[in-house]
């Protein structure tokens, strides 16, 4: 494993392929600045899902769909090393037991937090709900703008990218799903 100096010497050499003085006034903590967001940005991998997820409430016979709608997510595509940014919608219909909604919000931040693709934070928060929760069924929606698309190769500022997964009810019934896209596409408050 990587030292924090060593990780640090490493942002200052990529820096002098970039700028000869990579010792001048504004860029002379810089591998310092880099590495200290990069333990924010990337926290993600410091986490569990089974923390997370891991304390319930009795669902007290709820049985319809629980739906966490438009939340906002940073990520950094690990091909390019670009932010992408978007928002999930996160749902399932308990079967017993219910989470607190902040837990759907951290589930998305966890998998976002880390060096990623669109398909797999989609398919690691569905999955996640899946094994920690044993629900009816569970959906994840995940609609991005990706730098890498934005401001290098194709240019195209406006293109979003959606994915989904969806588990269970929402995968075997037509109108669970149909259900589920209403609630999302039902606007604001």
């Amino acid at each position: 494993m990587t030292t924090k100096d060593e990780a640090m010497d490493a942002v200052g050499k990529l820096l002098s392929y970039l700028e000869a003085d990579n010792q001048r006034e504004g860029l002379k903590k810089t591998p310092q600045r880099v590495i200290e967001s990069w333990d924010e940005i990337f926290s993600g991998y410091k986490e569990d899902a089974k923390d997370i997820l891991d304390a319930t409430f009795n669902g007290e016979g709820y049985d319809g769909i629980v739906l966490l709608r438009d939340i906002e997510f940073h990520s950094t595509c690990e091909h390019h090393l670009q932010p992408f940014s978007g928002r999930a919608h996160v749902a399932y219909i308990p079967v017993d037991r219910i989470v607190g909604i902040s837990k759907l919000s951290r589930i998305v931040d966890m998998h976002a937090k880390r060096l990623q693709n669109q398909e797999r934070i989609t398919k690691g928060v569905v999955d996640d709900l899946e094994k920690h929760l044993s629900p009816l069924g569970a959906a994840v929606i995940v609609e991005a703008s990706h730098g890498c698309m934005r401001c290098r190769g194709v240019k195209k500022q406006n293109a979003v990218m959606t994915t989904s997964a969806m588990r269970g009810v929402f995968f075997e019934k037509p109108e669970a799903r149909q259900e589920l896209m209403q609630l999302i596409q039902s606007g604001p408050l």
